[in-house]
């Protein structure tokens, strides 16, 4: 599947948020479009232009193309309880994505390269699907190669602290998803509110 190769700082500052969720994106001294005339005079967004531009940061944040966040919509809402809540529940709960918070990877671009590459164990079987749903209970680890990778030991000894509904054995090296994630646990700076009402035009 075809995935934005170009400039993500770039992207970051186009949204005016960190997508990348790097502490050093520039987005956070410069949450301003890039170009040469700086930040000059915003034009002022139609309603349909701010619930798309939500739709499009949330889709950046997780790395997902949209006839597959479509369908996370759509099962989201099918869903009993608040479609935006189990739309989040879904996103977070992508095999990538807990990798990236239990802290294998600097970036989520890394864990999913990561899980990809055949490096990350679901209840000790390898898988490589970055988009696989994990399910309460599931323990996710490294293969031995995967442990002994610098990149993934230097992230580990800069590991952000977990998010409540992950834990984390050092021993073994293994997070567990322990409950399902609630809205207001998720650290993403988007309104779904919005998104729904994208899709519900």
């Amino acid at each position: 599947m075809a995935r934005r190769t170009g400039p993500k700082h770039k992207l970051c500052r186009q949204v005016g948020y960190a997508l990348c969720g790097l502490p050093k994106c520039p987005a956070h001294k410069r949450p301003y479009p890039p170009g040469q005339h700086g930040p000059g005079k915003r034009t002022k967004r139609s309603e349909y232009g701010i619930q798309l531009l939500e739709k499009q940061k949330l889709r950046y944040v997780y790395g997902v193309q949209e006839k597959q966040f479509r369908r996370y919509y759509e099962e989201a809402a099918r869903r009993k309880g608040i479609t935006g809540a189990n739309l989040f529940e879904l996103l977070e709960s992508r095999l990538d994505n807990i990798v990236y918070r239990l802290g294998f990877a600097r970036t989520l671009d890394g864990a999913r390269q990561l899980v990809s590459h055949g490096h990350v164990t679901v209840n000790g079987r390898r898988v490589n699907i970055a988009s696989y749903q994990v399910q309460v209970g599931d323990s996710i680890g490294l293969t031995e190669k995967g442990r002994e990778m610098a990149p993934v030991k230097e992230s580990l000894e800069n590991r952000p602290i977990l998010p409540p509904y992950l834990s984390f054995d050092e021993a073994s090296m293994t997070g567990v998803l322990t409950r399902k994630p609630e809205r207001t646990e998720i650290p993403v700076d988007v309104n779904e509110t919005l998104i729904v009402e994208f899709y519900s035009r």
